[in-house]
C-alpha cells in the first residue's frame, strides 16, 4: 500500500473547484443570452437580463453587509423576485430561507428568530401576517417589499421596495463562490412532527447534485419550458430552480395555481414540464370541459407527497401527461427516489402501469444508499412486497443537518444512515412502496402538517379532554386532518364550535375537516391508538 497517486498531486485552483449552483447561470448567460429565462404574466426576460438581475441583487444584499452565514428570508409565491433569490442571495455567501405563505404569523416569528433572518423580501399580499410577524421579533430585519404587478398589492412594510433596491445593485457584481461544497446554502424548515418548525440545513453540494440528478430522473432535455406549479418555498422548488437554469431553460412563473391558468400556460408557452402534489393532478385532471386546452405536445409532470391513487395517474395519462413518481423529504433536497420505468412494463395494461407508477420506486442516480430496514437494527426487511420498514437513505444529497438541534440532528442520522420516519415495503425487483408514515405526518395537497400541533390546540379547549388527531383519505388534496375528541362529563359541543376553534389558532390548511366525538382506544400502557382511529377515519 503506497500514496504514490497522492505524492506532489496537490489540490488547487486549477483542479479542484467547490460545487455550487451559481455556475449554471453564468454558463446559461454566456450560452444562450438572448432565449427567454423567465415568463411572469405579461413580463419577459432573457438570460443575459437575469444574470444581471441576479448580479444586482447580490450587490445590493452585499453593500447591506449581506455575506457568508447570513440568512435572507423570502415570503412570496412563484413570481421572479423568489426565483433570482436562487441565485442572487448564494452569490453572496449568504443562505436562502425561503418561507411558506400559508403559514401563521407565530410560526414565522418563531422562523425569524430561529434562522437569525438578516433581509426579508416579501410580497406585499402577505403583508397582514408578516407584519403580525414582525411586531414578535425582537431582532432588526430589513424588509424589502415585492410589488408584483400580477396582483393588488398590500401594505408597504420596509423602506425599500425589491426594483429600487436591485437598482442599488452593481450588475457586474462578482459572485462569492464557495469555499468549499460543505458550506450552507439554504435553510428550510418542515413542520416534522411536533409543530415546532426544524431548520433543514442544504450544503452547497447536495444542491448542485440534486439539480443534476432531476436531469438524469426524470431524463430532461436540453431548453425544457417549466412551469411552476410546485412551489418554490418547497425544498427550494426540488432544486429545479437550478435545473431548469442549468439546462437552459424557460421558467414559466404561476402565482396562482389553477387548472385554467395552468391549461391556458401550457397551451400559450408550450411547456413541456411541471410538478406538483396529487391534488394538482386532480385539479387537471377534472377541471371543467371549459377551462381545458388542448396540448400542443405531450407534457410530462413530476408527482410526490402523498402517493397518488392509480386512478388518478391514469386519468392524467389519457389526458396528454406523462407521469413520472418521486418520493423525499425535505431532509434530503425534495426528491431522492423515482419509479423509474421498465419497458416490459409497456406490455401491461393501463390499470397495472398505472399500479405500477404508484410505487415510491429506486434512488436517484445522485443518492448513494437507500433501503427499508429495522430502524433499530438497521437490518433490510426481506424484498416481499409486505414485510414493512423504515425507508432510510445515505449520500450526498442528504442534509447537513438540523439548525441549532443537535439532538434531532444524531437521531435522524443514527447508525449512520438518515431515517426518514416512512413505513414501507421492498418488492421482489427492489422498488420501494410506502404504507404508512411512522410519525403521524398528514400530507394534504404537499403540505406537511402535525397532528400533535393540532392536537395541542385542540387540547386547550375548556370542554375536550382528550384529542387524537389522524389523516382520513380525501380525493382532492390526497389527505386532510380528522379529529377525535373526549368531552369532559357534562359538556357538549358540536363539530362545527370546534373547527371554528382551530381557525382561530391554526391557518387554515391545518383545521381539522372532520371531527369526531367519542372514547378514544388505547393500549394497555394508555397510548391512543391511532391505527384504530385512522381506519374508522377511512369509513366516514
Amino acid at each position: 500500500m503506497h500514496d504514490s497517486f497522492e505524492t506532489g498531486l496537490p489540490q488547487n485552483s486549477a483542479n479542484y473547484t467547490p460545487l455550487s449552483p451559481i455556475t449554471f447561470l453564468k454558463r446559461t448567460a454566456f450560452v444562450h443570452p438572448h432565449r427567454t429565462s423567465v415568463i411572469h404574466g405579461k413580463h419577459r426576460w432573457t438570460w443575459a437580463e437575469t444574470y444581471i438581475r441576479c448580479c444586482r441583487l447580490a450587490s445590493a444584499l452585499s453593500k447591506r453587509g449581506i455575506g457568508k452565514g447570513d440568512t435572507v428570508s423570502v415570503m412570496a409565491p412563484n413570481i421572479p423576485a423568489i426565483f433570482e433569490a436562487h441565485f442572487g442571495v448564494l452569490m453572496t455567501g449568504a443562505v436562502l430561507n425561503t418561507l411558506n405563505i400559508r403559514l401563521e404569523a407565530e410560526t414565522l416569528a418563531n422562523i425569524f428568530e430561529h434562522a437569525e433572518t438578516k433581509v426579508l423580501l416579501t410580497d406585499r399580499e402577505f403583508s397582514p401576517q408578516i407584519k403580525e410577524a414582525l411586531s414578535k421579533v425582537k431582532r432588526d430585519i430589513l424588509v424589502i417589499d415585492i410589488d408584483d404587478p400580477e396582483t393588488e398589492s398590500g401594505e408597504y412594510l420596509g423602506m425599500l421596495e425589491y426594483e429600487a433596491f436591485l437598482a442599488e445593485g452593481d450588475p457586474e457584481f462578482e459572485a462569492v463562490l464557495p469555499e468549499d461544497d460543505w458550506q450552507a446554502v439554504s435553510l428550510n424548515y418542515t413542520s416534522g412532527t411536533t409543530g415546532i418548525p426544524k431548520g433543514v440545513v442544504y450544503h452547497t453540494r447536495g444542491a448542485y447534485l440534486l439539480s443534476t440528478g432531476n436531469v438524469l430522473a426524470w431524463e430532461m432535455p436540453h431548453r425544457p419550458v417549466y412551469l411552476w406549479t410546485l412551489p418554490m418555498f418547497h425544498c427550494n422548488g426540488w432544486c429545479f430552480p437550478w435545473t431548469i437554469t442549468m439546462l437552459g431553460g424557460t421558467h414559466v412563473c404561476l402565482r396562482k395555481v389553477t387548472a385554467k391558468n395552468i391549461y391556458n400556460s401550457v397551451a400559450e408557452h408550450h411547456v413541456t414540464h411541471l410538478c406538483g402534489a396529487p391534488i394538482v393532478m386532480n385539479m387537471i385532471s377534472n377541471a371543467p370541459k371549459e377551462e381545458q386546452r388542448e396540448l400542443p405536445h405531450r407534457v410530462e409532470i413530476m408527482t410526490a407527497a402523498a402517493p397518488p391513487p392509480p386512478t388518478v395517474i391514469a386519468q392524467m395519462e389519457e389526458a396528454g401527461f406523462n407521469v413520472t413518481h418521486v418520493y423525499g423529504l425535505t431532509e434530503v433536497y425534495g426528491p431522492a427516489v423515482v419509479c423509474e420505468w421498465q419497458e416490459a412494463w409497456n406490455e401491461k395494461d393501463k390499470t397495472t402501469q398505472a399500479q405500477l407508477k404508484g410505487r415510491q420506486g429506486v434512488r436517484y442516480h445522485v443518492l448513494e444508499g437507500l433501503t427499508v430496514a429495522n430502524p433499530e437494527t438497521l437490518e433490510p426487511v426481506p424484498a416481499d412486497g409486505e414485510t414493512m420498514g423504515e425507508v432510510l437513505m445515505q449520500g450526498n444529497i442528504v442534509m447537513k443537518g438540523y439548525f441549532k438541534n443537535a439532538p434531532s440532528t444524531e437521531r435522524a442520522f443514527a447508525g449512520g444512515w438518515f431515517h426518514s420516519g416512512d413505513l414501507a415495503v421492498i418488492h421482489n425487483d427492489g422498488y420501494i412502496q410506502l404504507k404508512d408514515r411512522s410519525k403521524d405526518i398528514i400530507i394534504s395537497g404537499g403540505e406537511n402538517i402535525s397532528s400533535i400541533e393540532i392536537e395541542n390546540v385542540l387540547y386547550q379547549h375548556p370542554d375536550i379532554i382528550e384529542a387524537a388527531v389522524v389523516a382520513r383519505p380525501d380525493k382532492k388534496w390526497g389527505e386532510v386532518p380528522c379529529a377525535f375528541v373526549s368531552l369532559k362529563t357534562g359538556c357538549s359541543l358540536y363539530d362545527q364550535e370546534v373547527i371554528e376553534f382551530c381557525r382561530k389558532k391554526l391557518s387554515g390548511f391545518k383545521i381539522p375537516k372532520y371531527v369526531v366525538f367519542c372514547e378514544l382506544p388505547k393500549t394497555s400502557t394508555g397510548k391512543i391508538r391511532k391505527s384504530i382511529l385512522r381506519e374508522q377515519a377511512k369509513k366516514l
